[in-house]
């Protein structure tokens, strides 16, 4: 897994993953439950990933989306 961008935007990660589900590409959003339990004040960001092979193809839809 290739972290590809980090936020603790629940709209943004929501927008990036549909626009890269958009190019066939899976992302997952990791370190969701831990930035929950230290109750979102920031300090842990939840992480955006897709699979190694898919990263520079992700890559490029966020440049292209003006996202990156």
């Amino acid at each position: 897994m290739r972290t590809v961008a980090t936020s603790n935007d629940l709209v943004r990660l929501s927008f990036l993953q549909a626009l890269l589900a958009d190019a066939g590409i899976e992302a997952f959003v990791l370190d969701a439950f831990a930035s929950v339990t230290e109750g979102s004040a920031g300090a842990i960001q939840r992480r955006l990933a897709v699979a190694a092979r898919d990263e520079w193809r992700a890559r490029r839809v966020l440049v292209e989306a003006g996202e990156a």
